[in-house]
């Protein structure tokens, strides 16, 4: 239980959204672990000190990210995204650099590292899942197998001029070692590419369910800051993504380098101007998640009620968060449909719907319950046939364009 702030280390703590007691969400279950895997609080705290939201209960990195199922390049328009950003970070920063190295932390399976190979760089990931570090090796991409953290950077007693961190800087218990590593292992006028949810859209899109244990903080451009100031670094630019429902893009350098650009500052001031970081918008956050439930259960309740099949489309980490929320199970959803192959004949940690393989069916359902809302525009462009056969694709959450 952690009753200091990650970020400032306040203790003025309070409690702003209660989801119960949850299984870590990425337990994806074998025939023979389901109904025994352990169940841990998902509470969301307050700094009243630095505006940060974060859990209170760490499940210990090492059961959750030692070995997992999370492929990044399973996904069409994420790898189209890292490509772009790996486009982006050239163009702007290093096109004309000689010798131009990359750093990626919790590089996955390689995919955003493939990209700036791609364009020359020489690449090292830093992986702490073995099955993903393994597949990105026999890639082509180089890959320490650990966890990043300052030591690790010790050891490897070298800089980068770009590093990245796409959806991990969010997950990390040993969050100021990671951040003093970046700092140290970044050369003097080095960039690091931070992506991460945006906690602002998460609060607008009502996208309660990437709220998870994975997920120890929830930032906000003003609340990263403080972070990040705390260790010589600034961010100087930002935009937001339609990646994962809304994600920010900041570019990060050593404090003093460089100047805060007009538009993120027109950011950091709206999230003033609309209290995104006011403990008094989460509790109000907490009201219409509990609403959303009762929505949710009524719209699958008639479903059943008029003999409709209803079968989850895509069986996403964070899905895991509102099918358990909810009370959502077989008595609703017949199956988790999937592509990734690693997640073949498994069940949902907590509600225990068994996983399918797309590629592999046989029948269809009435309903698509869309659990990976965030890639709603992917999901409805590679399934208009069946939605012109009368398929009703349903999303719980339907995030607001960019």
């Amino acid at each position: 239980m952690n009753t200091i702030c990650r970020v400032c280390d306040s203790t003025h703590l309070e409690l702003a959204i209660d989801l119960g007691h949850q299984p870590w969400c990425n337990n994806f279950l074998k025939p023979e672990e389901v109904g025994q895997e352990p169940f841990y609080p998902l509470r969301v705290l307050y700094c009243h000190d630095c505006g940060t939201v974060q859990l209170d209960y760490t499940v210990k990195k090492e059961v959750m990210f030692g070995d997992h199922t999370y492929l990044s390049g399973v996904t069409k328009s994420l790898s189209e995204h890292f490509k772009n950003v790996a486009q982006e970070v050239d163009d702007r920063f290093f096109k004309d650099t000689p010798n131009k190295s990359v750093l990626d932390i919790g590089s996955n399976d390689g995919t955003q590292l493939k990209h700036f190979q791609a364009l020359g760089y020489d690449v090292l990931g830093v992986e702490s899942s073995k099955t993903t570090a393994k597949i990105a090796e026999s890639a082509g991409v180089p890959t320490v197998n650990d966890f990043f953290n300052l030591e690790v950077v010790k050891r490897l007693d070298r800089k980068f001029h770009a590093i990245n961190a796409a959806g991990v800087f969010f997950h990390l218990e040993e969050l100021h070692s990671v951040t003093e590593g970046i700092r140290e292992a970044l050369t003097d006028d080095g960039i690091f590419v931070v992506q991460f949810l945006y906690m602002k859209r998460i609060v607008d899109n009502l996208a309660f369910d990437q709220i998870y244990h994975e997920h120890l903080l929830y930032y906000n451009l003003n609340t990263i800051e403080v972070l990040l100031n705390r260790h010589g670094l600034s961010m100087f630019d930002a935009y937001l993504s339609p990646i994962h429902g809304g994600s920010i893009i900041g570019f990060v350098t050593h404090q003093g380098q460089k100047n805060p650009s007009d538009r993120l500052q027109k950011m950091r001031q709206a999230e003033v101007e609309e209290k995104s970081n006011e403990f008094s918008t989460y509790l109000d956050f907490a009201k219409r998640i509990e609403q959303m439930k009762v929505d949710n259960l009524a719209y699958l309740d008639k479903a059943k009620k008029d003999g409709k099949t209803v079968w989850g489309f895509g069986a996403p980490v964070k899905g895991n968060t509102m099918l358990n929320y909810f009370g959502v199970g077989t008595q609703y959803l017949d199956y988790l449909v999937e592509k990734n192959e690693l997640r073949r004949g498994l069940y949902s940690p907590g509600m225990h719907i068994p996983i399918v393989i797309e590629k592999e069916l046989t029948e269809l359902p009435d309903i698509y319950y869309v659990l990976a809302w965030n890639f709603k525009k992917e999901i409805l462009a590679n399934n208009q046939h069946l939605i012109d056969q009368g398929i009703e694709f349903y999303f719980p959450v339907n995030p607001q364009d960019i």
